[in-house]
């Protein structure tokens, strides 16, 4: 077959069904566009299918993560620690509050935060003679990261736990041999979520805080809205007043606009009822990718490891080009950009994620990073590939993607 007649296979896509289109189209027809029914609708699913007490549905996973930061008041004087291998946005929620902050390692094999790193970093920030304000470990292509460990090492220092989710909707792991859905225990002071169309259920674009605690969700409606409220209790005019009325409303922090409309929330609602139906698809995809690398191409592309007390959502589906003996890491990141355009010239459209945040100039400015202080985000960012993982994804797509990966091999 031509490559001109190829089905592009990108590496996410979103599934839109007619009950979506159907769901979204009722929307339009109320008189809320805005915040409205279907936003408190969709919050509440979450809460339902997350075990959370609480959730607080926004604009975007980046405003999510901004959020969730300002219900712990990050500023200069304070450092916050996040993942060296993330979307920018789990540092950038921190810099927004003129905070500062620190990067761990990550382990290679999975991309995670690696825990004796984020122990090292914790240390030399209070050698320091500085507080930690807030961890940001982040589930990276939809495995959980070790919570129980993190939030051991968060409450040995003072420090909120703020768990990036966005990759892990779905997903679950085990704390003393019992199983919890992500966002679902006190691990966490806040797990924030994305509703990007190429992750788990989609608004179009989106986010949600999810927390057990109460100040943090006032915190995060607040910010949401900016800053404002109408809660009587907290006025500071009297309700008798002839200036208050039904239509008096108050501002007492800076906000922002991160709402999100009724119509999205609407698409989220209907999407929310397929997430056990698409976490399903994507480990079955998951699993037939494993069988075929290790049967067809073992040592030369490696999947991330799993571990068995987790269980993985799968946003993403990451291989690692192997690091053969005697090779450098330059010389896996020459085959991972071989492998990347082979496959383009495939019609498969493969991704990277994520180039390290400390590789970035503006993070080198800042913080004062170097790529050489993080050698597990070196040597993971040096052979990783996001392959095609999605629930439209068929098996002859999947055998597709690997035959492909065999030529460029051969």
């Amino acid at each position: 077959m031509s490559n001109d007649t190829l089905e592009v296979l990108p590496y996410g896509r979103q599934w839109i069904d007619d009950d979506d289109v159907a769901a979204v189209a009722e929307a339009v027809r109320h008189p809320w566009l805005t915040q409205g029914p279907a936003v408190t609708a969709f919050e509440d699913k979450l809460c339902e299918v997350t075990g959370a007490r609480y959730a607080v549905a926004c604009n975007s996973g980046t405003s999510a993560l901004h959020m969730a930061a300002a219900a712990f008041h990050a500023d200069g004087q304070d450092v916050s620690i996040t993942s060296a291998v993330t979307f920018l946005a789990s540092a950038n929620c921190i810099a927004y509050l003129g905070g500062e902050v620190a990067f761990t390692d990550v382990d290679p094999s999975t991309a995670l935060m690696a825990v004796d790193s984020l122990q090292q970093v914790v240390d030399r920030v209070q050698a320091q003679g500085k507080q930690v304000r807030a961890i940001i470990p982040v589930d990276m292509c939809g495995q959980p990261v070790d919570l129980p460990a993190i939030r051991a090492i968060a409450d040995a220092c003072g420090a909120a736990v703020i768990a990036d989710a966005a990759h892990s909707l779905g997903g679950r792991y085990q704390v003393d041999g019992q199983w919890h859905p992500v966002g679902g225990t006190n691990l966490a002071d806040a797990v924030t979520l994305s509703f990007h169309p190429i992750k788990h259920v989609t608004t179009g674009e989106g986010g949600a805080v999810l927390t057990n605690r109460e100040r943090v969700r006032d915190i995060a409606q607040a910010v949401r809205c900016h800053g404002m409220h109408r809660d009587s209790a907290r006025l500071t005019r009297p309700a008798d007043s002839p200036w208050v009325g039904p239509w008096y409303y108050e501002q007492d922090s800076l906000g922002y606009n991160y709402r999100i409309p009724d119509l999205l929330c609407a698409l989220g609602l209907s999407q929310m009822g397929k997430l056990e139906q698409f976490v399903a698809r994507r480990r079955a995809i998951a699993a037939r990718y494993d069988a075929l690398f290790a049967e067809r191409l073992p040592g030369v592309v490696e999947p991330l490891h799993q571990y068995p007390d987790r269980e993985n959502a799968y946003h993403l589906y990451v291989v690692r080009v192997a690091q053969r003996d005697g090779d450098s890491l330059d010389d896996v990141a020459a085959r991972r950009k071989s492998l990347y355009g082979w496959l383009r010239e495939h019609k498969i459209f493969a991704q990277v994620n994520y180039v390290p945040v400390p590789w970035q100039p503006y993070w080198m400015q800042r913080a004062g990073t170097k790529p050489e202080d993080f050698p597990g985000a070196m040597a993971y960012y040096a052979g990783c590939l996001s392959l095609p993982m999605y629930p439209l994804l068929t098996d002859a797509d999947i055998v597709r993607v690997v035959e492909t990966i065999a030529q460029w091999a051969s």
